[in-house]
């Protein structure tokens, strides 16, 4: 993980950020022989409180498909319906990593003078995976792909203030 950043927006909160994202020697054999990687960016945010259990804000999640198409020998990236296709995996994976204008937060979920932790995090969706893999994901680490969560705080008022600019 690089960077992550909360930015207000006429419609509530976006996530902007950035992942490194390495493939393991097994994930890019698999990948090259037909079998997509779906992946997960995660988002959550929350209120801490000394007293109780943290309030949780929001949450939300998306989800990113990865393949290679060995007739035209390109990778193609789909979140939804739209689709991005990249000549090779280096381009593939920037991609992949750089999220951009993500509506995390609807418009009035945070609050002024307040405090709130954001967790940010992208990992490897091994329930995507043909059942065959799955059972391989369980048993061996060349399967797992994710990175650490990321925490910062963000104080409410100095969001709600970028967004009356």
């Amino acid at each position: 993980m690089r960077a992550a950043r909360l930015e207000a927006s006429e419609e509530g909160i976006v996530l902007n950020a950035d992942f490194d994202l390495d493939l393991t020697h097994r994930l890019e054999e698999a990948l090259a022989k037909g079998v997509p990687l779906f992946f997960v960016v995660e988002f959550e945010c929350v209120r801490p409180r000394w007293y109780w259990l943290d309030e949780k804000v929001g949450a939300a999640a998306l989800s990113l498909r990865l393949s290679f198409h060995a007739l035209t020998r390109t990778y193609r990236l789909s979140t939804g319906t739209l689709q991005q296709t990249f000549t090779t995996l280096d381009e593939a994976l920037r991609a992949l990593g750089r999220v951009r204008e993500w509506l995390v937060l609807p418009r009035g979920a945070l609050k002024p003078d307040t405090t709130y932790a954001a967790y940010v995090r992208l990992r490897l969706d091994t329930a995507q995976l043909p059942k065959p893999f799955q059972v391989s994901a369980l048993a061996n680490r060349d399967w797992v792909l994710a990175s650490p969560w990321k925490r910062w705080e963000v104080n409410g008022s100095a969001m709600l203030g970028e967004a009356a600019r």
